[in-house]
């Protein structure tokens, strides 16, 4: 079998498995978005069920981008008579987002609810590059 696994990857272009590492597996080990304007809103979505977002949490507004980190860290015991079973799971997961850099960090609102974490920023309106105008030369 590991025969077989290996050759289905040798049969992979150096860009297949680079798209692979970026799009697929790896990032279904990250956290998932969804991104969205509502009117003159930007709302993002993350799922992140099972944490304290108070404690598990943390984001982060930059020059351009939105930044999500969490950690998870779960732990299930079982004991019954003659018997011990334990289950646990914890990582670090991070996503980070573009968004325009005319965002202020004072207008961004979180919240989490059903275990989504919801970011809201108001988008500012854009201003108008101003139309070319010719600046006359004067002679001294």
């Amino acid at each position: 079998m590991s025969d077989l696994i290996r050759w289905f990857d040798n049969r992979r272009s150096p860009i297949e498995m680079i798209e692979r590492l970026f799009e697929g597996d790896v990032a279904a080990s990250g956290i998932r978005v969804e991104q969205l304007v509502e009117g003159t809103t930007l709302v993002v979505r993350a799922e992140l069920p099972g944490i304290d977002p108070e404690k598990d949490v943390e984001i982060t507004l930059g020059d351009g981008f939105l930044e999500i980190r969490a950690e998870r860290q779960e732990k299930e015991e079982q004991k019954d008579e003659g018997s011990y079973r334990t289950e646990f799971r914890y990582g670090s997961f991070v996503r980070r987002l573009p968004v325009p850099d005319t965002i202020q960090k004072d207008d961004v609102s979180a919240s989490y609810k059903d275990g989504v974490l919801e970011v809201r920023a108001p988008i500012p309106e854009r201003v108008q590059p101003s139309s070319a105008h010719k600046i006359p030369i004067t002679r001294e």
